[in-house]
């Protein structure tokens, strides 16, 4: 599939997640600072993503979430600014990266977990091995799971049983959504382990043949139950259905430019021409809800978070991932395993697509781009 792919598109977004994951994870070292990761991430896929469609000089490119790395018990969304307190990584870390890369508003989510200093000499053992096997196994089944015909409670009921078969919980009420072009968080949505009222709530979902997802598993050792940690929020995202006129000249300008780089893609505070002018504007955006927060979510001290997370597109003959990290199972040795012999054999299950039968038509290249859901070199021109 990746030479069919390297070899019939160009330069295709989901490439650059992948790449992006694999440099941050590189650099992931003892002594060395989030904040410089999250640097390194972004400035990577500024940097290729600005190579690609040079003429089209009106289509935007690069950042669909900004470069995140979360520590230990820290949840998600921990990308700090210059003048935030940093955190300094330290063997035994357990490290989250989340990141995400768009091309026209055609988008690509990746997230990995990885304990530093863990090998094959010496595997990490206990909660941390525990947490990072279930949220994996977690991932394997819902790349399973998430195809034409099924339901979204499928996945729902799976991540817990896996959970608790390792003695670990996913986070409460996270959604791993639909995407669609320029949307982040379409409509359908998967949650993971709903309070009742939330289960009442969601709405069932069935997937379809030619849908995305980012597929977010988030798997703890604590309650599962996420709290804000206190630390500042650096990311933000457009609420388009939102209007409201700002008073303060720093908030328009502010917003203004927000509008004018990052439409409604997830953004960095440290991404703006002026990150003191930034913090101030955002203020007032925020209260009046023109730009929604993805807050720094914790779980208690002491407890470990592990996160996987992978795009997939649901292609008629079974589902396609497109960015991923390259997990070490060996490198983790957990006491437990999965206890349902149902999903235990559906994990073991290949998750390749089934071969289609060539068809002698030559299908024209609007309708390949439209079912490939990317830029082929033969509909580039098209712009659909």
């Amino acid at each position: 599939t990746l030479t069919f792919l390297k070899t019939n598109f160009i330069n295709i977004p989901f490439f650059f997640p992948t790449e992006a994951l694999k440099l941050v994870i590189e650099a992931a070292k003892p002594g060395v600072s989030v904040l410089s990761l999250c640097e390194k991430g972004d400035a990577y896929i500024m940097a290729e993503t600005g190579k690609v469609f040079k003429r089209e000089k009106d289509m935007k490119k690069g950042i669909a979430f900004p470069t995140c790395v979360s520590v230990n018990n820290c949840v998600c969304h921990f990308s700090p600014l210059k003048s935030d307190p940093d955190y300094t990584l330290k063997d035994g870390d357990l490290v989250k990266i989340d990141l995400g890369v768009h091309v026209d508003g055609f988008i690509a989510n990746v997230a990995h977990s990885f304990v530093i200093g863990a090998s094959k000499e010496a595997p990490v053992t206990g909660k941390k091995a525990d947490v990072v096997k279930a949220a994996y196994l977690c991932a394997e089944a819902a790349l399973r799971l998430v195809k034409p015909g099924n339901q979204n409670t499928q996945i729902t009921e799976a991540w817990n049983k896996i959970a608790h078969s390792f003695k670990c919980n996913p986070i409460e009420g996270m959604l791993s959504h639909q995407l669609k072009q320029h949307v982040i968080d379409g409509e359908k949505t998967i949650i993971q382990n709903p309070t009742d009222q939330q289960r009442k709530d969601h709405e069932k979902a069935e997937f379809e043949v030619h849908e995305v997802y980012a597929v977010d598993v988030l798997i703890s050792t604590g309650e599962g139950k996420a709290r804000d940690g206190g630390q500042r929020t650096t990311i933000y995202k457009r609420d388009p259905s939102k209007q409201y006129g700002l008073k303060m000249k720093t908030s328009r300008i502010f917003f203004s430019e927000v509008e004018r780089r990052f439409n409604a893609m997830p953004f960095t505070l440290r991404a703006l021409e002026d990150e003191g002018k930034a913090r101030l504007g955002v203020v007032e955006c925020a209260k009046h809800e023109l730009l929604q927060p993805f807050s720094v979510l914790n779980e208690k001290e002491g407890e470990f978070v592990a996160q996987f997370k992978f795009t997939v597109l649901l292609m008629a003959n079974g589902p396609l991932r497109i960015t991923s990290g390259a997990f070490e199972p060996e490198f983790y040795k957990s006491e437990f395993d999965v206890q349902d012999p149902e999903l235990k054999s559906l994990i073991q299950s290949s998750a390749s697509r089934k071969a289609q039968k060539k068809k002698k038509k030559k299908v024209s290249c609007t309708v390949g781009h439209k079912t490939l859901l990317w830029f082929c070199k033969q509909c580039v021109k098209y712009r659909i």
